[in-house]
């Protein structure tokens, strides 16, 4: 298993982003970038390599799981890794993100306290 060192974060609220930031920094160690679209982080993929993808679901234009079905015909980001940060966690679409190889679902509004270690509990339990 290897250490969760880089995280793209993606979320079209400038807010979350800023929370989440602030609460992936109570882990300490981590590098993070952040994008504010989908298309962003597909560019930023191109040259960035995360260990994990965070990504809000509801976003225009382009969802997070669009954002993520493209970043995965990158180049050796075929088995890239993703959590979805999203206020629409209910079964259906928790199921159909679980079931595409997503590690977990965290349901927005998220404790900001609870997010890293939640974060780094799905890193742990997919054995990467």
């Amino acid at each position: 298993m290897t250490d969760l060192n880089k995280i793209l974060h993606v979320d079209d609220d400038e807010d979350v982003r800023v929370i989440t930031e602030m609460a992936l920094a109570l882990g300490g160690g981590l590098e993070l970038k952040q994008c504010d679209s989908g298309k962003s982080a597909i560019e930023a993929c191109m040259t960035y390599d995360p260990d994990l993808l965070l990504l809000d679901l509801m976003m225009p234009h382009m969802t997070g799981e669009e954002a993520w079905d493209e970043i995965r015909k990158i180049p050796g980001k075929e088995n890239i890794a993703a959590v979805f940060l999203t206020a629409k966690a209910d079964a259906a679409t928790t199921e159909r993100i679980l079931s595409k190889g997503a590690l977990g679902v965290i349901p927005k509004p998220f404790d900001p306290m609870q997010l890293f270690s939640k974060v780094q509990e799905l890193w742990e339990r997919s054995g990467r």
